[in-house]
């Protein structure tokens, strides 16, 4: 179903972008099943997991790297499955299989099983994230004005999955033997109530805005083609991106606990960082509209350097606070300039792999991210992991800067 808001009346035309921003809300619900509720909630449950069960920092981190091989695999899977599937489809699989998931890592204590579970749940997460992405593409095209917006919220939506995280797993880890284990049900259950909505804006969007077909207006689309040495900068600087902040993401909560901060501080900086990663689909909106090569890519990465070095050079709540909320506001929007790219510069027919293709560098940092980063952390402190994860997202932003868009623009 195609909308011509050349023809809708000022009230007409104010309903439907106001429909269209709805539905972007409610299919962000699945980017908080995916990743704030599916892997970041693992921040929180790290130290009681890892206190319990005796692993060291590399252990631990080798969690988020089955869980990012799991994505990776996802990812590579996608392309095939969207061709005997709909996207939708597959956004609902991934929903019901994710919430499916994280009810059974509470009936786990092994390790060995625990790693192939979380292999499995990166790959339903996967399903999600890219079928959301493309729905929120499709999406965007029927109020051009307004991509970097409905693209923010659709992935600015994992900060509802953060939060959600934060209050959950500090109320329903008890003290016990394997006392963890009732907050993965617990997530399972906030994974379900999300599911719902996600559900209906994603079956909305699947059956009233189909995939744009280029036209005449899409000229520029006409003789290309998916060649990744196209766009070798941007992807480089995505992987160091996946790499550089699954690091913090993974491990800041530890780093906290370590310099003596209270449950409460950890509760609110984490808080902090999912309200900040709300709003950024507002902040970088604009950003996300008029830059078509790496550069919306280059500044979000920087600006993720400086928050990730900021506590590790000194760990204080407020700096801490701020590093939060500066993290958490850039982040989701950095993936967001991907997906922005992808659109910008790729036929419609193109978008599911050109998503699919940055998914799968990132998802390759994040296999490489936890356990170096854990690496460092065991023999050199959790401060200097972060200083590394820093420099990594610094060099991201180097290469991204350097980024051309693959079309001249009109």
């Amino acid at each position: 179903m195609k909308f011509n808001s050349a023809a809708l009346s000022p009230k007409s035309e104010t309903s439907q972008h106001m429909r269209i921003l709805m539905l972007a809300a409610g299919l962000s619900l699945g980017s908080a099943i995916a990743l704030g509720l599916a892997r970041f909630s693992y921040a929180l449950l790290l130290p009681a997991m890892k206190s319990d069960l005796g692993w060291s920092f590399a252990q631990a981190g080798a969690m988020n790297t089955a869980n990012a091989l799991g994505y990776l695999l996802g990812a590579l899977a996608f392309p095939r499955l969207s061709r005997h599937g709909s996207v939708g489809t597959l956004f609902i699989a991934g929903c019901v299989g994710t919430t499916l998931l994280m009810a059974l890592s509470g009936l786990l204590s092994d390790t060995h099983a625990l790693l192939l579970l979380r292999v499995i749940t990166g790959a339903s997460s996967a399903s999600i994230f890219i079928a959301g992405g493309v729905l929120a593409a499709r999406l965007a095209s029927a109020s051009p004005r307004d991509t970097g917006l409905v693209l923010g919220l659709y992935y600015g939506g994992t900060g509802w999955g953060i939060i959600a995280s934060a209050i959950l797993v500090p109320l329903t880890i008890v003290k016990a033997t394997h006392g963890w284990q009732f907050a993965w049900f617990a997530l399972a259950l906030a994974c379900a109530a999300f599911s719902i909505v996600a559900i209906v804006a994603a079956r909305r969007i699947d059956s009233e805005h189909a995939m744009p077909i280029p036209g005449a207006n899409d000229a520029r689309f006409a003789n290309s083609s998916l060649r990744w040495p196209s766009f070798s900068l941007a992807l480089a600087g995505y992987s160091l991106f996946g790499i550089g902040y699954i690091g913090y993401m993974t491990f800041i909560v530890a780093l906290l606990r370590n310099a003596g901060m209270s449950g409460a501080v950890v509760i609110g900086f984490y808080i902090l960082l999912g309200t900040g990663t709300i709003v950024s689909a507002r902040l970088w909106s604009g950003l996300l509209n008029r830059m078509r090569g790496g550069q919306a890519l280059a500044v979000l990465n920087a600006l993720l350097a400086l928050a990730t070095l900021t506590p590790a050079l000194q760990a204080h709540p407020l700096l801490a606070f701020a590093s939060g909320w500066l993290f958490g506001a850039t982040f989701l929007s950095a993936v967001a300039s991907t997906t922005a790219f992808v659109r910008h510069n790729l036929p419609s027919n193109q978008w599911a792999k050109g998503i699919s293709l940055f998914t799968i560098v990132f998802a390759f940092g994040q296999i490489v991210g936890p356990v170096c980063i854990g690496w460092v952390s065991d023999h050199a402190g959790l401060a200097r992991g972060l200083v590394y994860s820093a420099i990594l997202l610094a060099a991201g932003a180097a290469l991204a800067a350097f980024q051309k868009p693959l079309i001249a623009q009109t």
